[in-house]
């Protein structure tokens, strides 16, 4: 199965959780002081705000798999289209260990394709870059100029 994913920018975490709970009937699967993360089965959303980001509203949108198979397959329909990839491989991000590659929609919309291995405690375990500072998420290094629209999670 796969789940749809919508991650937004917020600017109050605390009224946005209270907001989107009682949209959704649901509470946050996860909370963290940056992040909340809501898994719903009807419909199957995994959707996500946090506050690491610029503006408030839309970062990224994806598509969620249960399995490595049908994330292989999202790439090779990618990868068929001659849709430009950016292939993460393993990365951890959102307090989740993952398996991903982007792809970007004619409009500069990121899309993100990744199957969930594993929750990590950290947001993310980003190695430190040559001036010392973590490595932002989701905001890969060498990202091709129809990525690089700043994605600061997943």
């Amino acid at each position: 199965m796969k789940r749809f994913h919508v991650h937004l920018h917020v600017d109050d975490l605390n009224r946005s959780i209270g907001f989107y709970s009682q949209l959704f009937a649901a509470q946050p699967a996860r909370i963290e002081s940056d992040y909340a993360k809501w898994m719903l089965e009807d419909p199957p959303v995994n959707f996500a705000i946090s506050t690491r980001g610029g503006k408030p509203g839309i970062d990224h949108l994806g598509i969620q798999t249960d399995d490595a198979e049908e994330l292989a397959a999202l790439k090779g329909r990618a990868q068929a289209a001659d849709m430009v990839l950016l292939d993460e491989g393993a990365t951890t991000c959102c307090y989740a260990r993952s398996e991903k590659h982007w792809i970007t929609d004619p409009q500069g919309v990121a899309w993100e394709h990744f199957h969930t291995l594993g929750n990590i405690p950290v947001f993310n375990e980003a190695q430190p870059s040559a001036t010392g500072e973590a490595a932002a998420c989701c905001t890969p290094s060498g990202r091709p100029a129809t990525l690089k629209r700043t994605i600061s999670c997943c």
